[in-house]
């Protein structure tokens, strides 16, 4: 008799965050994954969290339960999938991940075995080890040392059965490393894209990646099409006689109860005044600069404005971000730096006074609450401009008054356009030269498959041609990458 097919939860999932490697989007990845009715998904880019914020996005829209994690790869042991089960273990793999980049080359990441263990503390740890070079021994040494560091129930070893051929003795194999380090083995699929369909994307980025193309890649492609997502049927019938191995993956989920939506700002307590409230600093802040603005004293609809603003500003308790967007403003004008601030910031009075701001909002009869409202459930965005040869200044200040542990850069992700799918993509499929020149020369924001056919007949290349159809079609996949 056959029993109900076991819950099913993916926990090894890449996203096109891991460049050139992953060949989905978070919320293609998403979105199959609530098709397929699976308990949860698990995004673990390579060293990084960067593909977390859109699955979170999509997730919450999906309905899905979303497990926020990272792949770690170290130089001295095999790879672990982390995953956070509160907000001060998703700081520490944040640490952990920042440690490794600085450490190393741009786009690189150096971390070692032991700068895991010294974070291990509140991680969920998937040993994948799934690296052909990867020695049984290589395993065992990893899985012992993380015992020792963590908690073994937060300590798993990763299976997956991916048709090579051997599966069955693979996972009987890693069934028994397990056993032997007396850890549970847990099932995945080592996801790389949402669909099957997808494959051809994945091999033309392995090709980008190696710099080869589709001919001469051989052995670096993928045996097969099997690293999509699949659903609890189907991963029970791969992995029948571990069955344990999928109940593995839920409970899993069940010991996490970390989600995005815990992270808040933690703001400075370096700009508020002594013996003062943030508020207090804010409103003294706010008014000495209104009698700035207007000497004669402030006209009522100012005094209006301020004093609704502050309401607000106190309610939401914005006022320490107020205060060090004004901390910021206040060395510049100091040291005679240009600075200016613009957007939706000219809305606000208490700005304006503050001096962040050089537009008086009461003659131009704004909406404060375009700026700040209780709806948005965020803090305002303030965007300052600095003059660009005197930066550096404003920033070595922030490093000095603040400490370079707790100030950052934001960084913008650069994704594939027309011209540039096309070159990568024309390059990767052995397509000539001159014909990628030409397609890249010519062809300019392309939307979708029959707009690029009927270009293509503009400009001479034959449409009908096999290879150049199949081209065309990963260009448009490309494109967003």
């Amino acid at each position: 008799m056959i029993g109900p097919t076991p819950a099913y939860a993916e926990l090894q999932c890449l996203t096109n965050f891991s460049f050139l490697e992953g060949a989905s989007h978070a919320d293609e990845l998403v979105a199959r994954a609530k098709a397929l009715g699976l308990a949860a998904l698990g995004v673990a880019d390579r060293n990084s969290l960067a593909g977390v914020v859109r699955a979170h996005k999509a997730a919450k829209e999906a309905g899905l339960t979303l497990l926020v994690g990272a792949r770690l790869d170290f130089r001295d042991a095999p790879s672990v999938l982390a995953y956070p089960i509160d907000r001060a273990a998703y700081g520490r793999l944040s640490q952990l991940i920042t440690l490794g980049r600085r450490r190393a080359e741009k786009g690189e990441c150096a971390l070692y075995l032991a700068d895991l263990e010294a974070a291990a503390e509140g991680l969920v740890l998937i040993v994948v080890g799934d690296a052909p070079e990867t020695a049984d021994a290589d395993v065992e040494e990893t899985l012992r040392r993380l015992r020792a560091a963590a908690d073994p129930a937060r300590l798993f070893l990763a299976a997956s059965h991916l048709q090579r051929g051997d599966d069955r003795a693979q996972l009987a194999r890693r069934a028994a490393l397990a056993g032997a380090a007396g850890v549970r083995l847990v099932a995945t699929n080592d996801v790389m894209m949402h669909v099957r369909a997808r494959r051809p994307l994945a091999d033309v980025l392995t090709c980008i990646r190696e710099k080869t193309t589709i001919d001469a890649a051989g052995r670096r492609l993928m045996l097969n099409g099997e690293r999509h997502l699949k659903g609890a049927a189907e991963m029970a019938r791969l992995f029948e006689g571990f069955e344990d191995a999928l109940r593995a993956s839920v409970e899993i989920v069940d010991q996490i109860a970390f989600s995005l939506d815990d992270l808040a700002y933690d703001y400075p307590s370096e700009v508020v005044g002594e013996g003062e409230t943030p508020q207090q600093s804010l409103q003294r802040l706010t008014w000495e600069g209104a009698q700035r603005r207007y000497p004669g004293g402030a006209p009522p609809k100012v005094r209006g404005m301020v004093e609704h603003e502050l309401q607000l500003i106190g309610e939401l308790g914005y006022a320490p971000y107020f205060l060090t967007v004004y901390d910021l403003v206040r060395f510049a004008r100091e040291r005679g730096i240009l600075c200016q601030g613009r957007g939706s910031a000219a809305n606000s009075a208490v700005c304006y006074c503050l001096g962040v701001t050089a537009v008086d909002p009461s003659k131009l009869d704004l909406l404060f609450e375009r700026f700040v409202s209780a709806e948005r459930g965020e803090p305002p965005d303030i965007d300052v401009d600095f003059e660009h040869e005197r930066r550096e200044e404003v920033i070595q200040y922030i490093y000095a008054k603040y400490g370079r542990e707790r100030a950052g850069m934001t960084a913008t992700v650069i994704h594939y356009r027309a011209r540039g799918a096309v070159r990568e993509v024309g390059r990767a499929m052995g397509l000539s030269e001159d014909t990628v020149a030409l397609m890249a020369s010519q062809i300019w924001g392309w939307s979708d498959t029959a707009s690029i056919q009927e270009r293509l007949a503009e400009i001479g290349l034959d449409g009908r041609d096999r290879r150049l159809r199949q081209t065309v079609a990963l260009i448009e996949q490309m494109v967003g990458f």
